[in-house]
């Protein structure tokens, strides 16, 4: 029975009941239960006493916080503003650019998939203080800024403090008779941030948790005087730069300390949480704790998404060697097994090398271990391939010569079960090029899994007038299943539908007409073709040869001023890395033409170059919905997969594109003829590869080619510095890697089918229908599946689990 209060109970009450201003005592407790469950409910099941001061800190936070914004109405809004606009609010969230492109991008498609799938899967990252920076264009050159992102605070996040775990850096090591000890290192905490990850209406929340470098209460406080002390708190910064900044290299190595610090962390921090949850078994429970390791690959599947988490692999061999005491070939079993590498480029600028002297200092340890793995590793390869010196010193994971460096992908294609790329062209050039030792030694070990994008984010959330549009003749399931769009083939000579598809282009275009005109003062012709090239700023992805168009076609209206040109508004956005001259020149040529072509009044409306500003997610969610025609234009064989084609493809833009990456697979989707497809495939630059690039006889040869180099040479875009673009000028002619000149006849003729088509707008819309039809293939579910089902073991399934109100 229960106990009668106490005068002191009820004065405790009647207190808690003044000070949180409630009147309703269970109320109280209701919304108490509540936070303490939500508190709970990672990852275990048992309250401490901190459990409950938060539960009830937030419990009162709860009634005080409608009061306290009523108080300030009250005082200082006597007219307070009704009524709230959603998009206006939609713009007030910053966005967490917390990745340089591509494979950032992909990751977050991945954890959307995976929650919808409803797969058991955690994201882990990097919680950085300031991500990609922010691009202002100042006199048409980029200018960086500081994206301070979390400024304001960040609502979707929450620290977890009970998770914070302790990550060691340098010291030394100690061979003893109770094994191996790292010791005399240097700690940094890291302190998870969760954020929820909502699957599409199965109720099913997955987590991503980002780890944040904090200093230890006693950093550098072992001995100090007064001096010191005001020092060694002022050091703590040191520790806590770790995850201060993201490095803004696209496609490029930079071996930096403070770089190899980042990626061991979050594999440091990541490990201990897993094998954390791992030993603590099934959720809720406290009686049972696994300590038998060896049946982690039953249960856990590390992706590693590029090398940049190849410390993984040494850094599990380290906790289960050392720590958990396993043998070396059990432990190495149980590492091959768990870990799975996906390779993202072929670029050799790009591959992670780390030198063994940084290695040595920061983590002495993991070198010896990355020394045991090769060894292993190469005596192994010895005996299938008896006397080939060469192809060992190739697949070495360590790279002989004046200062040794550890090749990560080597690690990664050693320490996992499974190896894939990310575009059937890709996980095939890899085979053939870079891992081909690799390859010939363990074939099986070798997939493709083809990048997709979520349709919820990339169409019915980006999109919402087509996704309707769609929705209204096949239904709504095509969301969770995209698949279904090839039903709209039925449609393709439905008159209404070709018209509603053309509508909700227009309304789109005239959208960002606005916007733009609204942010940057531009005024554009909403009828004219929006012919749109957004992604990082880089040689490989041909910026200059949209330049070289660009010139051409402001060369033939001058030319012809009464001919009736296609109008045209080719905008090109994207970030340059701040150490990447050639990539900032590229920016500061595109919006030089775009001073000279937009102020020519012979030019007129037909034909205007606008720079996008600054590039994120926000604005890929405005402008791709109002593209007509996407630039995938990246020499063959250089660009891995690309998602952004995809995204233009599923908005209804048609595709001008080389056969590179996931250009291949669309154009087998929708049919080749439905995409304009044009210049060299990769045999034709391997060929070229062998007998040599001449940009001079392409110079030479075509005298519109020629006219618009010597335009760029001679300071026509550049009147009060004419040898302003000299460098790229030089490259173009001299050390052009990627082969501007050879595509350009190519992509000049493509690019005039693709201004006769527009001019046909019903024939224009029929293709953009077949190109709809034919993206269900580049959904992040199929892609997400294939990876569950053959590497990680697992089945996706589409059941909806009980709401938090229903009755489980």
């Amino acid at each position: 029975m229960a106990k009668p209060l106490t005068d002191q109970d009820k004065r405790k009450q009647i207190s808690v009941r003044g000070l949180a201003g409630v009147e309703n005592v269970s109320d109280l407790k209701t919304n108490f239960n509540r936070h303490l469950h939500f508190t709970l409910v990672k990852d275990r099941n048992v309250a401490t006493k901190r459990d409950y001061y938060f539960a009830l800190a937030n419990t009162v936070r709860d009634y005080l916080v409608g009061r306290w914004i009523r108080t300030q109405q009250h005082y200082y809004e006597k007219d307070p503003k009704l009524g709230l606009d959603m998009e206006e609010l939609q713009d007030i969230e910053e966005d967490a650019g917390l990745g340089n492109g591509g494979l950032g991008r992909l990751a977050a498609c991945f954890l959307d998939s995976m929650a919808s799938l409803g797969l058991a899967a955690y994201g882990y990252g990097i919680r950085y203080e300031f991500g990609i920076f922010n691009q202002k264009i100042v006199d048409g050159w980029q200018v960086e800024e500081a994206d301070d992102w979390l400024r304001y605070g960040n609502p979707w996040e929450k620290a977890r403090p009970e998770y914070m775990r302790p990550v060691h850096f340098y010291g030394r090591v100690e061979h003893t008779e109770d094994g191996v000890k790292w010791v005399d290192t240097q700690v940094v905490l890291a302190l998870p941030y969760d954020t929820p990850i909502p699957g599409y209406r199965n109720n099913i929340v997955n987590t991503m948790r980002l780890w944040s470098a904090k200093a230890p209460c006693d950093f550098n406080l072992k001995d100090f005087n007064v001096g010191g002390y005001i020092q060694a708190v002022l050091d703590r910064n040191l520790a806590e730069n770790i995850s201060r900044v993201l490095y803004p290299n696209d496609n490029f190595f930079e071996g930096k300390e403070l770089r190899l610090k980042q990626e061991y962390f979050v594999v440091a921090a990541t490990l201990q949480d897993i094998i954390r949850r791992f030993k603590a078994s099934k959720f809720g429970s406290t009686e049972f704790v696994r300590l038998d390791l060896s049946t982690l690959p039953e249960k856990v599947a590390i992706q590693l998404n590029d090398t940049h988490p190849a410390m993984a692999i040494p850094e599990l061999m380290r906790i289960l060697v050392d720590v958990e005491k396993l043998t070396w070939t059990k432990a190495w079993d149980i590492v091959v097994r768990t870990c799975a590498y996906t390779n993202h480029t072929v670029l050799p600028e790009a591959l992670e090398r780390w030198p063994v002297d940084l290695l040595q200092n920061l983590l002495p340890r993991h070198l010896e271990l990355i020394y045991e793995i090769n060894r292993r590793h190469l005596e192994r390869i010895g005996k299938l391939f008896p006397g080939d010196l060469d192809r060992l010193r190739r697949m070495s994971l360590i790279e002989e010569g004046d200062d040794k460096k550890v090749n990560m992908a080597h690690l990664c294609i050693v320490g996992s079960h499974v190896v894939n790329g990310v575009a059937r062209i890709h996980s095939e050039i890899i085979k053939d090029t870079v891992f081909k030792d690799f390859y010939e030694a363990d074939p099986e070990k070798f997939q493709n899994k083809t990048n997709g994008i979520t349709p919820r984010r990339w169409l019915v959330m980006c999109n919402p007038g087509l996704a309707e549009v769609i929705a209204e003749r096949i239904g709504e399931d095509y969301i969770r299943d995209l698949d279904q769009l090839k039903n709209l083939l039925d449609f393709v000579d439905d008159d209404s539908f070709i018209r509603d598809v053309a509508k909700v282009k227009q309304e789109n275009k005239m959208k960002f007409s606005a916007h733009l005109e609204e942010h940057y003062k531009v005024k554009i012709n909403p009828n004219s073709m929006f012919d749109v090239q957004v992604k990082r700023i880089h040689e490989y992805k041909r910026q200059l040869l949209n330049c070289l168009h660009i010139i051409t076609l402001y060369n033939r209206i001058k030319k012809e001023p009464t001919k009736s040109w296609t109008p045209r508004t080719i905008m090109i956005g994207g970030k340059a890395a701040p150490g990447y001259h050639t990539a900032k020149m590229i920016i500061k040529l595109i919006t030089s033409i775009g001073d000279i072509v937009n102020n020519d009044p012979v030019v007129g409306d037909r034909l205007k170059v606008i720079y996008l500003e600054n590039y994120r997610v926000t604005l890929a969610e405005k402008v791709i919905p109002a593209s007509d025609l996407s630039e995938q234009i990246s020499t063959a064989g250089t660009e891995a997969s690309g998602t952004g084609n995809m995204k233009f493809m599923l908005n209804g833009a048609l595709t001008i594109g080389t056969m590179d990456g996931a250009n291949v697979e669309m154009a087998e989707e929708a049919g080749e003829e439905n995409l304009f497809i044009f210049g060299m495939r990769v045999p034709d630059v391997k060929a070229m590869d062998k007998t040599g690039y001449d940009a001079e006889s392409y110079y030479n040869r075509i005298p519109e080619l020629k006219q618009a180099m010597d335009q760029i040479s001679g300071g026509l875009f550049s009147p009060s510095q004419p040898d302003l673009f000299k460098d790229i000028v030089n490259m173009l002619m001299h050390h052009d890697r990627f082969k501007v000149f050879a595509d350009y006849e190519a992509y000049i003729k493509c690019q005039e089918k693709v201004s006769a088509l527009y001019k046909d707008p019903k024939e224009w819309t029929k293709m953009v229908i077949h190109n709809i039809a034919g993206c269900g293939k580049f959904s992040s579910d199929r892609t997400i599946s294939q990876y569950a089902r053959e590497i990680w073991g697992m089945e996706p399934s589409l059941e909806k689990i009980p709401a938090p109100d229903d009755p489980r």
